[in-house]
């Protein structure tokens, strides 16, 4: 389902991938640096998720600049929060690359606001977080990974030029959320690995993406 989301004096526009019975949870997702919404691993994990039961909305930024991209990623959780057709009890923001750094910051963001304390945020999916530019890893973004309280899952690739192994996993032992990083073995940034093809790579991080919403969701129920 196309839809235009208010952003301002402009619109974004998003798809929803609606599974076939009612979803009580959604992922909201959106895209790296370059391309957009229609970025094949966004599209291949919107339908795995809708075909698991899941709700998932995936929108397009075009811009370069972070701050921009955050505020139209709380434009849209704002949109869906309030939406009539789906009423959801929580969401997950979920990005890939860039698109993950605008999640974070808007889940920072909006935990420091002092009349949003309820928990429609269930948690953050970083599809190859950048945590630093290629070969620059004196200067981490971790500023508001540190700050998180939610679950939070990385999938990255353990070739990925823009987050080292060793640094991800030491960032992750410093925050306080619960968190979880799955390495696609030999993966790089865009989550290519040699002598494998771009649907079977994608397979795996979508069934690790689902295993955990179903874990981390199931996990608040007992």
């Amino acid at each position: 389902v196309k839809v235009k989301i208010p952003f301002g004096n402009k619109y974004l526009d998003a798809i929803f991938s609606v599974p076939e019975k009612k979803s009580a949870y959604g992922v909201i997702l959106t895209h790296g640096a370059g391309g957009d919404m229609n970025f094949p691993h966004l599209v291949s994990l919107a339908a795995y998720l809708a075909s698991c039961g899941v709700l998932c909305l995936r929108f397009t930024c075009k811009g370069l600049n972070v701050a921009y991209r955050t505020k139209a990623f709380k434009a849209v959780v704002e949109y869906l929060k309030l939406s009539e057709d789906y009423k959801l009890s929580g969401v997950f923001l979920a990005g890939r690359s860039m698109g993950s750094r605008a999640a974070a910051s808007v889940i920072r963001q909006l935990s420091q606001d002092d009349d949003d304390d309820d928990d429609f945020i269930r948690g953050l999916i970083c599809l190859s977080y950048p945590l630093h530019r290629p070969k620059l890893q004196s200067k981490l973004r971790d500023e508001d990974l540190l700050f998180l309280r939610c679950p939070v899952l990385f999938v990255s690739g353990s070739a990925d030029e823009m987050c080292e192994k060793q640094l991800l996993e030491g960032v992750a032992s410093k925050m306080k959320a619960p968190k979880k990083i799955h390495w696609i073995d030999k993966a790089n940034h865009g989550m290519a690995v040699k002598g494998r093809t771009a649907d079977d790579v994608m397979e795996e991080i979508n069934a690790q993406v689902f295993s955990w919403l179903r874990e981390t969701v199931e996990l608040e129920h007992k």
